[in-house]
């Protein structure tokens, strides 16, 4: 067994190396490959933020004059190399004048293209006492708001104004903060007025009616409801009047080049025949450092197990404890072990009190009737009918004694053979009874029950016979039967001598007597609760005590109840 564990845990051992050696090699090719993403990402990011860095210096400047500098900053940052040329393909800067402008951009810069740039502002920059006083109202507005518990916020857009934000969920603002932060100033008026010329020109070439312009966010107002359904022709000339009224103010479309410097190209895995060696050694010494522990580890989870192994082999009868104190799954093992060995020598000791028990019992009737038939023999005494009633009743003890114990041993084999039928429990208990004069009898009801009916009057037969030994004369014995939930409940209760507490836990042992000389002043084998217990037991139920010494005992036997109510049986 110890070999066959350690070469399990030496496979399993190379098993893991083998695959960790592999994750590894998985493990070294993914990282490879997500550090060439992160690099292409990063790449991607770089040249996002030069495209949007340009544009916004396009957007915020007539001209490309003075952007020079900014290209030789960002090429700095980025690594990249970066040529700016006009649609004709005349360079306005470049971050190394030496490389030649590549055939294609990679982009072209106009703040007013597809999409009008929010940095492209042009007459709409608002500046002085009118950013003031817009700032002013803003500011109100934000405080009136938070002092009615609306967490809003405030932000500045590229025109220099100041806008209060609302947060998500829109909430109610209160009408004594309707502040209008957004009201256009002098110099923003004229520019909407101009740029509602604009789109007025451009929407009577569409057929539609005029719109205008209360706000900077170019939001239309339309005048006329018509209008609605051509929103998008009336935005598109909204698009197009700004486009010409910022035309002068932002800088005129440029193409974009980015490429990147000459690098010299780096091998990401060398496969010579020095870095296979190196592999191969740090392999060998990782295969020799895993079989190195696992035999170490191996020798050292099977030296508790040979220990118990030699307890086992050097018993000569039943195992024999071992001490193996740890914690683990072994320490275990060896604690079950010395459980078992316990009620090895536990069941052992039964053993030799049950023989010697019975070599008991069965030693008096047989030395009586040994010594009355010596006697007869030698002509000591005449064997008339006294002394014939004398051994024909020593013969019935042993008789007795000899099927408990054939009951015993059936029971516990399980092949008790119960002849099982439909029985009105009160005809049952009224025959034990009557055998046991004295005894009172209460039957609740008209219980019934599936039992052997032979089985259950030994059953009641030996509990009765067990109290009146125990009680004295003026004392009573009584039997109550009644249905209680899903069982048959029937107490056999004394007004006897009682049981210890002490003595309680041993009252259904073999040949266990209260009286501890043994005397046959008492009566009985010390068989008759045991096999009451186990003949109720055989029929699916138990038998339990409770006791007062001094006060007597109740014998309680719980039997599984029938699920319904039928026809009273006849008893035999």
């Amino acid at each position: 067994m110890s070999r066959s564990l350690v070469v399990r845990l030496l496979g399993t051992s190379v098993l893991i190396v083998v695959l960790s050696v592999g994750a590894a090699a998985w493990l070294a090719a993914k990282t490879a490959t997500r550090a060439v993403q992160q690099e292409q990402s990063h790449s991607l990011a770089g040249d996002s933020l030069i495209h949007d860095t340009l544009l916004g210096y396009a957007a915020e400047h007539p001209r490309w004059t003075g952007v020079e500098p900014l290209v030789r900053r960002l090429a700095a940052e980025s690594g990249r190399q970066i040529t700016l040329t006009t649609v004709g393909g005349t360079v306005i800067a470049a971050s190394d004048p030496g490389v030649p402008v590549p055939a294609r951009a990679d982009a072209v810069l106009d703040p007013l293209g597809a999409a009008i740039d929010p940095r492209a502002v042009g007459p709409y920059r608002i500046s002085g006492r009118d950013q003031a006083r817009q700032h002013a109202r803003a500011g109100k507005r934000l405080r009136c708001l938070r002092d009615q518990g609306v967490e809003a916020t405030i932000e500045e857009t590229p025109a220099g104004r100041l806008v209060v934000r609302l947060p998500a969920g829109n909430p109610r603002q209160r009408a004594n903060c309707n502040f209008r932060e957004d009201e256009p100033s002098a110099g923003e008026r004229a520019a909407l007025d101009q740029l509602q010329t604009r789109v007025t020109g451009c929407l009577k070439g569409h057929l539609l009616t005029e719109v205008s312009f209360h706000t900077t966010d170019f939001t239309p107002i339309h005048r006329d409801p018509t209008n609605v359904g051509n929103s998008q022709a009336i935005q598109d000339c909204v698009d197009r009047g700004r486009r010409e009224q910022l035309r002068r103010y932002v800088a005129e479309p440029a193409r974009l080049y980015l490429t990147s410097p000459a690098r010299p190209p780096v091998p990401v895995f060398d496969l010579s025949p020095e870095s296979t060696g190196r592999i191969a050694a740090v392999t060998a010494f990782v295969l020799v450092a895993a079989v190195t522990v696992t035999l170490v580890v191996g020798m050292w989870l099977v030296r508790p197990l040979r220990a118990l192994t030699a307890a086992v082999d050097g018993a000569a009868s039943r195992p024999a404890p071992v001490r193996i104190t740890r914690n683990d799954e072994i320490g275990r093992l060896a604690a079950a072990f010395n459980a078992l060995a316990d009620r090895s020598e536990h069941s052992e000791r039964q053993r030799r009190t049950m023989v010697d028990d019975i070599a008991h019992e069965l030693r008096s009737p047989l030395t009586n009737i040994r010594n009355w038939l010596t006697a007869g023999q030698d002509g000591l005494a005449d064997l008339d009918q006294d002394l014939i009633r004398l051994l024909l009743e020593e013969a019935g003890l042993l008789q007795h004694i000899v099927d408990d114990l054939a009951d015993l041993a059936e029971a516990d084999a399980g092949t008790l053979a119960l002849n099982l039928g439909e029985h009105a429990v009160g005809d049952l208990l009224a025959q034990v009874c009557d055998a046991h004069r004295g005894t009172g009898l209460t039957v609740d009801g008209d219980p019934w029950a599936v039992v052997d009916p032979i089985r259950f009057r030994q059953i009641v037969g030996n509990l009765l016979t067990n109290a009146w030994r125990h009680t004295p004369a003026d004392g009573r014995v009584e039997v109550r039967a009644a249905i209680e939930g899903d069982d048959l409940v029937i107490d056999v209760a004394d007004t006897g001598e009682g049981i210890t507490a002490d003595d309680l836990p041993h009252v259904f042992d073999r040949f266990w007597r209260a009286d501890r000389a043994r005397a046959r002043a008492t009566g009985g084998s010390g068989l008759g609760l045991s096999i009451a217990r186990k003949l109720a037991q055989a029929h699916g139920g138990d038998i339990t005590v409770i006791s007062t010494h001094g006060r007597g005992s109740t014998f309680t036997v719980r039997l599984p109840a029938p699920d319904s109510p039928r026809p009273r049986p006849a008893s035999p």
